[in-house]
């Protein structure tokens, strides 16, 4: 997720296994424990100048960095220069990706760069897993091996992608890729262990929406999508293998911009953040838990009144500024029928709040991730 820079936060995102989140900023880099929060550690402006994306790969020392903001240095590492016409909704990045590896000794910050891939267009978004990495452009996304030997697997068109859409997961037994597809809000998957390099299959298309694609997110296993149009007022689940839609869950009756779709850990909720500053929480495992219509209840409804009535409103919600973007995810659970989800946002606060099945919502803690410090470098 980007923003304009508040505080100096040009992105956030969250690890494969929601345990860690990396912020890019206009000074550097800062990584986060989520649970504890504590600052793992940072890349300061003079290593690495100002970041636009960070991606991390899970817990270990390799990052994926994307220049933007103000002052790049890495547009001078790749000789490339800094595109700008990126649009309001996003900060300007480079067209180049660095991996920085902290394991490797040496003072000099270009000593820790061990792989580029650069290219002629703005980098817009980056996956990682622990034999792939995914590099996302407007109308492109490109599949490399990684992190030995990365050489070039895959690439395909995309219709226009301005937010860099895509989700990888992270699954050791499935290699799933989805991104929008070519039919306006439509979803495409790709098996990526299946799929041989270099040739082209015919593309796994799910019909979505009626409108462009505005978010998506896989669950751990890779077994369930999630998806919400630019409309934002409805979240969709489908079953990866089948194209089946599972359920339609409703976030709101007006258009929101959705910045963040997650799913717990083991797929028995689904949390999403929008621009409304409201963070939904959805009951997937029994989904008798979410709220209905009371008009449900009324009986026989005309068709169009029949699609609102029948939708599912979350079991819970709690909020955020609403002027702040914000990424969620669910935190470890305490007990079997607590549960939590954090919010990072980017004005640098950190919420988390306690849910219960019946839908009761507390916070548990608040603070500034931003005034936490570590002394020491990454």
């Amino acid at each position: 997720m980007t923003q304009q820079p508040l505080r100096g936060v040009t992105s956030l995102r969250f690890n494969q296994d929601q345990s860690c989140f990396c912020c890019a900023m206009e000074t550097g880099v800062r990584i986060y424990n989520v649970e504890p929060l504590m600052e793992k550690g940072h890349l300061d402006h003079e290593q690495v100048g100002s970041m636009g994306l960070v991606e991390m790969l899970h817990r270990s020392n390799l990052l994926a960095l994307v220049g933007g903001g103000s002052s790049p240095k890495f547009s001078e590492i790749s000789g490339l220069p800094l595109t700008l016409n990126l649009g309001p909704d996003n900060p300007p990045t480079c067209p180049a990706v660095l991996i920085w590896d902290d394991a490797r000794e040496g003072k000099d910050s270009k000593e820790k760069l061990v792989l580029e891939f650069t290219f002629t267009k703005p980098v817009l978004s980056v996956r990682m897993r622990h034999d792939k990495i995914v590099i996302v452009l407007k109308n492109r996304i490109y599949v490399y091996s990684f992190p030995d030997n990365p050489r070039k697997l895959f690439e395909f068109d995309t219709r226009d992608n301005p937010k860099g859409l895509c989700d990888l997961c992270p699954s050791l037994e499935k290699q799933l890729l989805v991104f929008p597809g070519h039919k306006c809000g439509s979803l495409q998957l790709v098996d990526l262990a299946s799929t041989k390099p270099g040739t082209s299959s015919a593309p796994f298309t799910i019909n979505a929406h009626q409108s462009d694609i505005a978010c998506v997110s896989l669950n751990q296993p890779g077994t369930v999508v999630a998806s919400a149009s630019q409309k934002g007022t409805l979240i969709r689940l489908f079953d990866t293998q089948s194209k089946e839609k599972l359920v339609e869950l409703r976030r709101g009756t007006d258009p929101a911009t959705l910045y963040c779709i997650n799913f717990s850990h083991d797929s028995s909720f689904l949390c999403a953040s929008s621009d409304k500053g409201t963070v939904h929480i959805f009951a997937l495992k029994d989904t008798r838990l979410n709220r209905r219509s009371a008009l449900a209840r009324v009986g026989k409804v005309g068709p169009m009144i029949g699609q609102y009535v029948d939708s599912q409103w979350s079991l819970a919600s709690f909020t955020v500024p609403a002027e702040s973007a914000c990424i969620c995810a669910f935190g470890r659970n305490t007990s079997k029928n607590v549960n939590s989800v954090i919010a990072i946002c980017v004005d640098g606060t950190f919420h988390k709040y306690v849910f219960t099945p019946d839908g009761n919502c507390n916070r548990e803690a608040f603070d500034v991730y931003l005034d936490i410090c570590d002394d020491d470098d990454f």
